[in-house]
C-alpha cells in the first residue's frame, strides 16, 4: 500500500523526470549551473529559443524544483536548486539497488537449478 509520503514522492521525481525529458531545459539546467545563476535574457542568448520560450522553460524547471527565481530590481535571476535533482538521483539510487536484488536471487536461481541438474545427471551415469 502506498503511503501519502510515497505518492508525493513519487509525483516529485515524475515532475523532475518530466522536466529533464526535454533537451532544451537541461542545457538550461547545465547553463545556469556553470554560470552559478542567469537570466532568461542571458540564458536565451546561449540558446536557439526565444526568451519567451526560455521564461517558459524556466517555469517548468521551477515548478520541478530545478531552480528557484530572485527578483533583482527588474530581472529575475535563477539559480539551481540541487535538492531536488538528490531526491531523483536517490529515487534512481533505490531503483538501481532493487533490481540488483533481483537479479543477484535470479543468479542464485539459475546456479542452484543448474548445480541440481549436473547432480541428477552424475547420478544418472553408470559406475564405471
Amino acid at each position: 500500500m502506498t503511503t501519502p509520503e510515497r505518492r508525493d514522492a513519487a509525483e516529485a521525481v515524475d515532475t523532475i523526470l518530466a522536466a529533464l525529458a526535454d533537451p532544451t531545459r537541461r542545457h538550461m539546467l547545465d547553463l545556469i549551473a556553470a554560470q552559478g545563476e542567469a537570466t532568461a535574457t542571458t540564458l536565451a542568448g546561449q540558446l536557439p529559443v526565444s526568451r519567451q520560450a526560455v521564461v517558459k522553460h524556466l517555469a517548468v524547471l521551477d515548478t520541478a524544483g530545478l531552480v528557484s527565481g530572485v527578483r533583482v530590481g527588474r530581472e529575475v535571476r535563477y539559480a539551481v536548486r540541487p535538492a531536488a535533482l538528490d531526491a531523483a538521483a536517490r529515487w534512481m539510487t533505490a531503483l538501481a539497488a532493487d533490481w540488483d536484488r533481483r537479479l543477484a536471487l535470479i543468479k542464485r536461481t539459475a546456479e542452484a537449478a543448474e548445480a541440481a541438474e549436473a547432480a541428477e545427471r552424475e547420478q544418472d551415469q553408470p559406475p564405471q
